[in-house]
């Protein structure tokens, strides 16, 4: 079979898109848009049938400030669905997405990523996936009520917090997933400790392969794999390959900090900000074949029964090469085949995996 037929013959899911902060800056995902990595055009181009749309609030908002965050982050993907129901649906389990898959509709899944909407209120967890949220990125790029980031220098708790347990306990009740992807290594064994449910990492990679904090080590991924749980890779350059990590950091660190400068003093900062933004866009990027090497990874170390895809989209600035938009997913299964994985491993790889923990 072709890698085209294949792509397109299978259900082709991501688990992590960070389209939704576009859509409160007035973006038409119906339409073929200029910018970024998303839109229901590019979708069906690239032959994904589910995307996972995630609900980001900083670490940085006060806990008031991040729920009214999620609920209109919400309520913008909700009026999107609305306007385009013709092409695609909010979605809540497995069945639902193999049905829209036969209908040619496009699933829209909901995944908060951070916990800190919730303050410290199961109530408000339970109103959220009421809403439509399907798992829950514990925490972001800070420390929170429920537990610690990988990203955070003086971790809060060790580990979860005894708010956290609670949270673990009520996530596996009420069908939730839990997401580790972001977490601190502690948090992640506490999680694989007291969780009865498999859980996920909706959008990291290989340690292994590109030593980050943010990405998973061996233990990490057999223990994911003993759960029942699924790692998605992520195609963010940095968490793919150390070299290219190396040189990026700085100019990424100077374009952060020109970024923020830049708004409070745009005549002075926006020349020098463009010239940084210039250089990082144009340093070499890892190639597409390289999300492929962290998914042998993980095929390696746990089985093929226990990786997938969570691109990261529109929450990255730069993309693998080959990668650059939703519509290239098609490469992927190009290079499954190439390296000889069977059309049943593919299929499982490029989104059955991560739809068994939707029943």
């Amino acid at each position: 079979m072709s890698y085209k037929k294949l792509h397109y013959s299978s259900l082709v899911l991501d688990s992590h898109c960070d389209t939704p902060s576009l859509l409160t800056k007035g973006y038409d995902l119906s339409k073929r848009l200029r910018r970024g990595h998303f839109d229901f055009y590019r979708m069906r181009e690239g032959g994904v049938d589910a995307v996972f749309f995630a609900i980001y609030t900083s670490g940085n908002l006060e806990p008031d400030a991040s729920t009214t965050k999620a609920l209109q982050l919400i309520s913008a993907i909700y009026d999107t669905l609305e306007d385009n129901s013709d092409i695609a649906s909010l979605t809540l389990d497995r069945e639902e997405a193999l049905l829209n898959k036969e209908k040619g509709i496009a699933s829209v899944f909901l995944g908060m990523e951070n916990g800190a909407p919730i303050q410290k209120d199961l109530s408000l967890l339970r109103l959220f996936y009421d809403m439509g949220v399907r798992y829950m990125t514990l925490t972001h790029s800070a420390d929170n009520e429920i537990c610690d980031s990988s990203s955070s220098v003086n971790k809060r708790w060790g580990g979860l917090s005894s708010f956290g347990k609670e949270v673990v306990k009520e996530m596996n009740r009420i069908g939730m997933l839990i997401d580790v992807s972001h977490i601190s290594d502690d948090s992640f064994f506490d999680v694989i400790k007291y969780s009865s449910k498999p859980v996920v990492a909706s959008h990291s990679c290989c340690r292994a392969l590109a030593d980050h904090p943010r990405n998973l080590s061996d233990e990490m991924i057999q223990a994911v794999a003993s759960n029942g749980g699924v790692i998605q890779i992520n195609f963010y350059p940095p968490f793919l390959d150390s070299d290219y990590a190396k040189v990026h950091q700085p100019l990424l660190d100077t374009y952060e900090e020109l970024k923020k400068k830049m708004e409070n003093n745009p005549k002075e900062y926006t020349g020098s900000f463009k010239s940084v933004e210039k250089k990082l866009l144009e340093l070499e990027r890892p190639s597409y074949t390289r999300v492929v090497d962290h998914i042998d990874h993980v095929v390696k170390i746990a089985g093929v029964d226990y990786v997938g895809l969570g691109s990261d989209f529109d929450g990255i600035e730069v993309t693998p090469a080959g990668l650059e938009g939703i519509n290239k997913m098609p490469v992927i299964t190009m290079e499954l085949l190439r390296r000889g994985y069977k059309e049943e491993s593919i299929r499982k790889i490029l989104g059955l995996n991560f739809l068994r923990l939707l029943k």
